[in-house]
């Protein structure tokens, strides 16, 4: 029988905790080069939109395979300008995912359209394609698709019923920075119409709070661009230049959406080492699969063959049909270990205003609510060492054996 100090005794009955110190699922890694081009900023006197947010949309761009970057202040802001930009009102509907971050459907009813659910993939967690054309009328314009957790979309599946209806697609791509379909990076127009990037805190790349818009569509882009700063004109920021004039015209009503050259330099810094950072990822997820491959209590996920994952979220699905309790007390025992997580995500038709505004509720898409009973997201970030990783395995197994059925 296990003493009170047992290693092998969750740490809720009494037993000694994995860790020692709480370990959280994401910390950013800021260094040197990061807070120099900050300071480099605060000193030039540009401390919001300039130059350095111009040079940070240029090298998105050039990551992404695209012509055209507009910075802003969240990927919720790109998806939001997008659709203005693509001519999105009421009457029109809007396809996306039901296991998405609220954000990607908010966007949708800020313009006045209407959210349209479709079922996810149960590998990927992605839109399924298959189930695409069913929910696709004669008032559909546009399709939002979510590259969860950084893994691609099928998207010459859903372009198979997109392109001959000439229905647009708008990519929330906040967390797939880097990741690419059969060779062609996440950003690239042979996906998507527009997409959005996320530079929010946890993102595979930082700027703190910030975003991005991308496209090789010269007329969205500068529609983007002009929305995203009161609808002023084209390089209204240029009028604090020795080159620019005092005077500007409002040719939009467009919001307060753009980024400033402080996060931006914090984006710069971290593009230098953007390389390294998924390459570390990468490593962390190939020492997930070692340590966890063989726990039959619990899913791990993949990557298609055709893909290049960028790994910003390792969600793992809980095998509850062989455990004794359920994923709440799953994430609660971890915790006791000192293990950091999260749950991505709560189904939108889950939340009270969604399901009021939609009228669904629970059976509506089984896929997508099945994924979110047995998910836990572990953590994942550069800065964990092999031994963080081998600490989250250890607790993972210890938790799933101490309560198997």
């Amino acid at each position: 029988m296990n003493s009170p100090t047992s290693p092998h005794l969750p740490a809720s009955q009494g037993g000694t905790p994995v860790r020692a110190k709480f370990l959280p699922i994401s910390v950013p890694w800021i260094g040197e080069q990061e807070k120099q081009l900050v300071l480099e900023s605060l000193e030039s006197g540009w401390i919001t939109t300039g130059p350095k947010t111009a040079d940070l949309a240029c090298r998105i761009a050039g990551l992404a395979g695209t012509k055209h970057a507009v910075c802003v202040n969240s990927a919720t802001g790109a998806l939001h300008l997008a659709l203005e930009a693509m001519g999105v009102g009421p009457g029109d509907e809007v396809i996306t995912s039901p296991y998405t971050f609220v954000a990607t459907v908010n966007v949708i009813e800020h313009v006045r359209a209407t959210p349209v659910l479709v079922d996810i993939e149960p590998d990927t967690f992605c839109i399924d394609p298959a189930k695409l054309a069913g929910a696709i009328t004669p008032r559909t314009k546009v399709v939002i698709t979510v590259d969860y957790g950084g893994h691609p979309c099928d998207y010459d599946a859903i372009r198979a019923h997109t392109q001959p209806r000439g229905i647009r697609i708008l990519n929330d791509a906040a967390h797939a920075l880097g990741a690419a379909y059969k060779g062609k990076p996440v950003g690239s127009s042979a996906l998507a119409d527009v997409t959005a990037f996320s530079f929010y805190a946890t993102k595979n790349l930082t700027t703190g709070e910030g975003g991005a818009a991308v496209t090789d569509d010269a007329a969205l882009a500068e529609r983007i661009s002009l929305l995203s700063l009161h609808g002023m004109s084209r390089d209204a920021w240029k009028r604090y230049t020795d080159t620019g004039s005092w005077y500007y015209e409002v040719v939009a009503p467009g919001w307060k959406y753009n980024m400033s050259d402080v996060a931006a330099a914090i984006g710069l810094g971290q593009l230098e080492r953007f390389d390294e950072f998924q390459e570390r990822r990468a490593r962390i997820v190939a020492r997930y699969h070692a340590g966890l491959g063989d726990c039959e209590l619990v899913r791990l996920p993949g990557a298609r063959a055709n893909v290049t994952h960028a790994w910003h979220l390792f969600p793992i699905g809980l095998e509850l049909e062989k455990l004794a309790i359920d994923r709440g007390r799953f994430i609660q025992e971890l915790r006791a270990e000192n293990i950091g997580t999260s749950v991505h995500f709560i189904p939108i038709h889950y939340h009270p205003h969604f399901r009021d505004s939609l009228g669904l509720g629970p059976g509506a898409f089984p896929v997508a609510e099945d994924a979110y009973s047995r998910a836990i997201t572990l953590p994942l970030f550069p800065r964990m060492s092999d031994a963080d990783v081998d600490d989250v395995i250890a607790a993972v197994r210890k938790i799933a054996t101490a309560f198997r059925r």
